[in-house]
């Protein structure tokens, strides 16, 4: 398919094709060269503004695929007074047209690249303007709350009655809690979009290789009984209930003097650092875990972990799930595919993944402007007594959930966004 949009088509749309197309309807017609030869038959559409995708007129050839066709058909468009579109181009036409706002038009890109059926679905919402809508609620709720206190202000000579205090308290818990909402389901349709990063650790021949092999189902990684085979970081992207997560297979953490081998333990040690979760591979028939804590040691507090036991069919034991304080144990096999579902299970739930009801496909930029409203709306309810400071407050929360939907987005935001889609979207 050629794809052309821009201002008063009617007349491109008529050299190429010899008429102008009803508009909307599915035309079979020739594609003709400057020479009126026939380079191609094939359908074309003819969208009138402001009834297009892009808001302007757009006109779409479909050609036969071959590539030779349909580069002499883009030639003959280029001819006739077009230019090739930029990287997201048409859909930033659209968001510029008001067709969509600026979430909506990043869904449009999210759903293309959707890995699985969550994802599209998520996408799907996003692009219908379930999460625009969430947040217009949120700004309509900051508006009604800013308006009340901006009367406040316009009669500085009457004192700040409790009962408008309350009110203003309430009205502000009441978006406080929103907002929490919002973000949580935002950070889960993250998870969908960009998938979360899991680290294996543990010391060598504990079985990270092996398992990362069962949870990925294929063998991406070398297993063997030399302890210390894997000496860098195997990436692996795996799938668990339609949740994408990238497996980090690491160098098992020991003293070593084989520099190569210290070289990865120190990768072991980075990935662990920007890890979403981690998970500590050991070994049942180990007698106690002391090299075990100097690992669990380097992990970050704020970095959730699990703690894998593996190997039980060597010792005739079941898989289980046991909580040992904060702490979680799973047993399991790798070798025999005993507890693997429940290590499934268990990763989602270390996640914290609570399904995808409701869930919006955020980016990182709508987490970071979710976070920063929730920082000012915090800060707002320690200056409820002090107007002007609340009102401040408020009204930089709004605009942070602005930036959102593009109510107010600088424009070097709008190139990074669009710059990052395919040509022809």
């Amino acid at each position: 398919m050629v794809r052309v949009s821009g201002r008063d088509l009617a007349s491109i749309a008529t050299t190429l094709l010899g008429n102008l197309p009803v508009p909307r309807h599915a035309t079979y017609s020739a594609f003709l060269d400057a020479e009126g030869s026939i380079i191609d038959r094939g359908i074309a559409i003819y969208f009138p503004a402001p009834n297009s995708y892009t808001g302007e007129d757009v006109l779409e050839l479909q050609a036969h695929g071959g590539t030779a066709v349909l580069n002499l058909l883009l030639k003959r468009c280029l001819a006739a007074g077009v230019r090739l579109a930029q990287p997201g181009e048409f859909t930033q036409r659209a968001f510029l047209n008001d067709k969509l706002d600026l979430v909506q038009a990043e869904s449009v890109a999210d759903l293309i690249n959707a890995t699985s059926e969550q994802a599209v679905r998520c996408a799907n919402r996003s692009l219908e303007g379930d999460f625009s809508n969430t947040i217009n609620r949120l700004v309509a709720e900051l508006i009604e709350l800013r308006m009340l206190v901006e009367a406040t202000l316009d009669f500085p000579e009457e004192e700040i009655d409790l009962t408008d205090v309350k009110r203003s308290e309430a009205m502000l818990r009441k978006i406080r809690s929103d907002l929490e909402r919002t973000f949580e389901l935002a950070r889960q349709g993250s998870i969908l979009r960009e998938g979360a990063h899991v680290v294996l650790v543990g010391q060598p021949n504990v079985g990270k290789s092996s398992l990362l092999n069962r949870l990925s189902g294929e063998d991406v990684a070398l297993v063997s009984e030399v302890a210390g085979t894997t000496r860098d970081t195997i990436r692996q992207a795996i799938n668990i209930k339609g949740v994408p997560l990238h497996m980090v297979d690491t160098a098992g953490l020991r003293e070593s003097q084989d520099v190569v081998e210290q070289m990865g333990m120190e990768r072991t040690k980075l990935a662990m650092q920007k890890a979403d979760a981690v998970l500590v591979l050991m070994d049942i028939q180990q007698e106690n875990w002391q090299e075990e804590q100097k690992i669990i040691a380097l992990i970050p507090e704020n970095i959730p972990k699990l703690f894998v036991i593996n190997k039980i069919d060597l010792v005739n034991q079941h898989a289980r799930i046991e909580n040992q304080g904060e702490d979680t144990y799973i047993y399991v096999s790798a070798k025999n595919d005993e507890g693997i579902d429940l290590l499934r299970e268990k990763i989602l739930q270390l996640m914290d993944w609570h399904g995808e009801a409701g869930v919006f496909m955020a980016r990182e930029r709508h987490l970071q402007a979710l976070a920063q409203a929730k920082k000012l709306l915090d800060r707002a309810a320690t200056e409820l007594t002090r107007a002007e400071f609340f009102a401040e407050e408020l009204r930089l929360a709004q605009e942070e959930l602005n930036k959102i939907t593009g109510e107010f987005s600088p424009d070097d935001l709008l190139g990074e966004i669009f710059s990052r889609f395919c040509i022809g979207k």
